[in-house]
């Protein structure tokens, strides 16, 4: 990692500030004068001021394609769940449930900061699905669905949203709003039946060809745009 991502990514100052600091001679790696640009390793010791850097607790990002027929909560006795699918360590959540009957892409983390980021209320990150109808999707269907709806049984509107026909009987939809079975109401409120749900992506992380049911982490560059886009980059 660069030397100025590092004093960042330790909480000791922007990339901006950190350049500062390396400018003034203030920071030292493993005793030598730091130089801009230089790459920093985990066992290296970074000073600012004379004083030890401590690098973060490390956190766990993993990118998982749900199968259908698990749910995401622990709490539901009666259905297998993520959790013990995986194996997961308690400490690991995920963000952005997806029910039992749909499959595809979830994040698990152990950062709680990044949870919350993408979760408030205020948070306008993209979610892509691409649904499966058990009859033909026509264009005024979608283009209802991308004005906006109003769902009666729960007396909530959606957002405007981006909506394309893929097939006879598929298409993508996508989000930037959190409502329980949105697109399963939204369905229901054109007059169509869901037969399949898979999300394909959440903001910039994109399941591609990740095996069903088999987890990766994310790479530095989806991890580093990932928070960017959370507001915390």
């Amino acid at each position: 990692m660069r030397i100025n991502k590092y004093l960042s990514h330790c909480g000791i100052a922007s990339r901006r500030a950190a350049d500062e600091l390396l400018r003034a001679g203030r920071v030292t790696v493993n005793g030598l004068p730091a130089e801009f640009g230089m790459q920093v390793e985990p066992e290296d010791e970074v000073c600012v001021d004379g004083k030890p850097v401590e690098a973060p607790e490390q956190k766990t990002y993993l990118m998982f394609n749900k199968p259908k027929g698990l749910v995401c909560t622990s709490s539901d006795k009666e259905a297998a769940n993520i959790f013990d699918y995986l194996k997961l360590p308690g400490h690991l959540t995920y963000a952005g449930r997806l029910d039992k009957d749909s499959e595809g892409l979830l994040l698990l983390t152990d950062d709680g900061d990044l949870i919350n980021a993408l979760m408030k209320g205020s948070a306008s990150h993209e979610k892509e699905y691409v649904v499966k109808t058990t009859r033909p999707v026509t264009e005024e269907q979608l283009s209802k669905m991308a004005e906006g709806l109003y769902l009666e049984e729960i007396g909530r509107a959606t957002k405007p949203c981006r909506v394309y026909k893929s097939g006879t009987t598929e298409f993508h939809i996508i989000l930037t709003q959190g409502i329980n079975r949105q697109i399963r109401r939204m369905c229901r409120a054109v007059g169509l039946h869901v037969a399949a749900l898979k999300r394909i992506r959440i903001a910039n992380l994109k399941l591609s060809d990740l095996p069903t049911g088999k987890t990766r982490p994310l790479t530095e560059n989806e991890r580093t745009r990932l928070m960017e886009i959370a507001g915390r980059g």
